[in-house]
């Protein structure tokens, strides 16, 4: 953004002083998940203590830490947040934004909203600003952003000072977009954060110090990064993720987003991968096969992962880097069209040969006469060594070998397949990203991570990995069998899709990119867009089916239908006709409520009178699926937390005792007996229960308050079978 070199701080006041300076006392500043908390708070404050300050902060997803509602909340989730979310900074604007008291000069505007807690929020909700992912960093340049900001991460390379933009290079596309406002006479700043607990991303993350007008950079000001704990993996979860997993075709490209859905599909295809016979039988034992067998051939595949899969994602979510640990997140792509065209037609891989070089002679990318960039393009990608210079028409091999670059003499280009050929092809992508976000642990791998593994991970531009245009070429030909699999909450049973409001306007989150991917999957010759339903919900004691049969807020037109998953099987609709997408969702939706949905599309005339569910698809019961999944868990199948967990085995058994008993407490039918029960236990908790009770500060009652908690604990411990 600036011309000449960046304004240094080490001071907080001091840089948004400067800041303010710049831009005057109207400050609109824009960050993602990326934002850089301590100049938020900072500017927060001043807002906060100065009437005259206009401030309004476009953001996404505003997190604070989990606080417990109640003591016994609060003795459970006090250690466990101060342990997982360290010295994270909380962000001071999010308690007053949530309680309805911000200062009437000051605003925050949200894209996304964390998951249902603002749907009564009259502020988040007047606020919002409905936009695809794809497109907020556009909309917040409509929104009159002056600021944008983002923490930063710094390293020395070929002596040159550079900074990363890590996890937040989506933004990259906001940089044109404020330059033109800047040569437009409008006081704009790009303000970066140094936290070195940032992971340092290569490739398109690196950007010049020029990028910042001004950088606050002080190891005080290092913190830990957000990172939400791992969510547990149900049966429901698992069952679709093994669906999802089945409809991966080998060599294909792979979007996914971050949960327990994202962890079911991981683990599916990990269990793919490493346990193919057991995948395999699961899907027969749970008809998936019998049932499905013909879209799965058609879609995907059942076979172990030989080429592997490329990620082309908006979110680098922590299932990833389990894809990649694992051998399956290893299909290269490469930024050059040529060369990925002969990659996608097999006459190039990974090991370099004097085929490889025949094949980019024939394809137009080296000359006969070598050049200078021809040489350049051939040492780049690893086909040439490193070694080999070019003076005068001559290449000079490291040995002191000299050879004419000219590829029609047979006699050189025999000696340049013997001195100068490379090994293998470099500078392949395994997965573009626009942002990451996942536990610790994934941020402890990124940062750890040899430089030449780090470079297979290309964080870009948010454009770029959403969408076809401005790339197409390339993005086509890297996007091979493409599945962007998402998440919906509802399915209406003629194929439209709501994923992140209620029928009244109120949204729950956002749009992000799924209807991106749904589009894009329609777009490109051989993708599909996959979207991933569970069949029910419940809420307090009352069930509901998620499939539907309209609903007044729809955030994937019926017009995109494709493939949806739920937790019994797989329905392909795409190019269907309506009383086929009826049918085949009526196949897959609870059997619970499927004689009220096919009655509501016979009385919408929808579907013949005459029609029938199958009976093979009228046993689509939880109870069902529990048999199975309990029979292989004693084998370590299916395990609640598939990949780890930031709860310790004391946390693990009494989150699931707090919870059990909540529910207990809230339900009239069980009070009495939960009260009565814990009233009737011993006076002493037996041995087994102490580690419980110390983890709670329990174990040691202070008052009959606390005695009385401790007898409803060891009387649900005792009841769960944990003593």
């Amino acid at each position: 953004m600036t011309a000449e070199a960046p304004r240094y701080f080490t001071d907080l006041e001091q840089c948004v002083e400067a800041l303010l300076g710049r831009v005057g006392k109207k400050v609109v500043i824009a960050g993602g998940f990326g934002r850089p908390t301590h100049i938020f708070n900072e500017l927060f404050r001043r807002a906060s203590e100065d009437p005259s300050i206009q401030l309004t902060m476009i953001t996404g997803a505003s997190f604070s830490r989990p606080r417990g509602s109640n003591d016994l909340e609060k003795r459970f989730l006090d250690p466990f947040v101060a342990r997982v979310f360290g010295n994270l900074p909380d962000l001071d604007y999010v308690q007053p934004y949530m309680k309805g008291r911000l200062p009437k000069n000051i605003e925050v505007v949200e894209v996304f909203l964390q998951a249902g807690v603002f749907l009564n929020n009259s502020h988040a909700q007047q606020n919002y600003v409905y936009s695809n992912f794809t497109h907020w960093l556009r909309d917040m340049v409509e929104q009159g952003c002056n600021v944008f900001s983002q923490m930063t991460c710094k390293r020395v390379i070929d002596g040159k000072l550079a900074f990363s933009m890590s996890g937040d290079a989506y933004a990259l596309d906001i940089l044109p977009r404020l330059q033109k406002l800047q040569e437009a006479g409008k006081p704009v700043a790009v303000i970066g954060q140094v936290n070195e607990e940032l992971p340092f991303m290569y490739n398109d993350a690196i950007v010049p110090p020029e990028t910042y007008d001004l950088i606050l950079d002080d190891p005080k000001y290092n913190h830990t990064l957000l990172g939400p704990p791992s969510p547990p993996v149900d049966t429901t979860d698992y069952m679709i993720g093994l669906n999802a997993a089945s409809l991966l075709p080998d060599g294909g490209t792979l979007q996914i987003g971050i949960g327990s859905l994202g962890d079911a599909i991981t683990y599916g295809c990990i269990m793919r991968q490493e346990q193919n016979a057991r995948f395999k039988s699961v899907l027969s034992e749970l008809n998936v096969l019998e049932n499905y067998g013909g879209i799965i051939d058609q879609v995907g595949g059942t076979d172990p992962f030989e080429v592997g899969l490329y990620g082309s994602t908006e979110m680098f979510a922590d299932g990833f880097r389990h894809l990649y640990n694992h051998g399956i997140l290893k299909r290269a792509v490469y930024p050059d069209p040529g060369l990925q065209r002969l990659v996608n037609a097999g006459r190039v891989s990974s090991t370099i040969t004097p085929s490889t070089l025949e094949a980019l002679i024939d394809e137009g990318l080296v000359g006969q006469q070598i050049s200078r960039e021809n040489l350049d393009f051939l040492q780049k990608y690893g086909i040439f060594k490193s070694s080999v210079t070019l003076a005068d028409g001559v290449l000079r091999c490291a040995d002191g070998t000299e050879i004419s670059a000219n590829l029609q003499d047979a006699q050189a280009l025999a000696q340049i397949n013997q001195h100068c050929l490379g090994n293998e092809l470099k500078g392949g992508i395994v997965l573009h990203a626009g942002f990451f976000l996942g536990p610790q642990a994934m941020y402890q791998q990124l940062r750890e991570m040899p430089e030449d593994e780090a470079k297979k991970i290309c964080m870009t531009d948010i454009a770029y990995v959403n969408q076809l245009y401005g790339c197409e070429e390339i993005a086509r030909l890297q996007r091979q069998k493409a599945r962007f699999i998402n998440t919906t909450i509802m399915m209406s049973l003629l194929g439209a899709a709501c994923s992140d409001g209620l029928d009244d306007g109120r949204k729950i989150s956002g749009v992000g990119g799924q209807y991106n991917f749904v589009a894009m999957a329609h777009a490109l010759e051989d993708a599909r867009s996959v979207l991933m339903c569970r069949s029910t919900r419940t809420k307090g004691e009352q069930l509901s089916s998620n499939i539907v049969w309209n609903y007044a807020h729809t955030t994937i037109p019926a017009h995109l239908r494709d493939i949806v998953i739920t937790e019994y099987g797989i329905a392909m609709l795409r190019g269907q006709r309506e009383k086929d997408v009826i049918a085949r969702l009526l196949n897959i939706a609870d059997s619970r409520f499927q004689p009220q949905l096919l009655e509501q599309a016979k009385a919408s005339g929808k579907i013949g009178r005459d029609y029938e569910i199958p009976e093979r698809y009228r046993n689509n019961t939880p109870e069902r699926l529990e048999r199975t999944v309990a029979r292989l868990r004693p084998e370590g199948l299916f395990p609640r937390y598939p990949f780890g967990s930031d709860f310790t085995r004391e946390e693990l058994v009494l989150g699931d005792v707090l919870q059990k008993l909540k529910a207990k407490m809230a339900s009239r039918s069980t009070l009495f007996k939960t009260l009565a029960g814990a009233v009737g236990a011993a006076m002493s908790p037996p041995d087994g229960a102490s580690p419980y009770l110390q983890r709670m500060g329990l174990d040691h009652p202070r008052d009959l308050k606390e005695t009385a908690v401790q007898k409803l604990i060891v009387a649900e411990l005792k009841e769960a079978g944990y003593l």
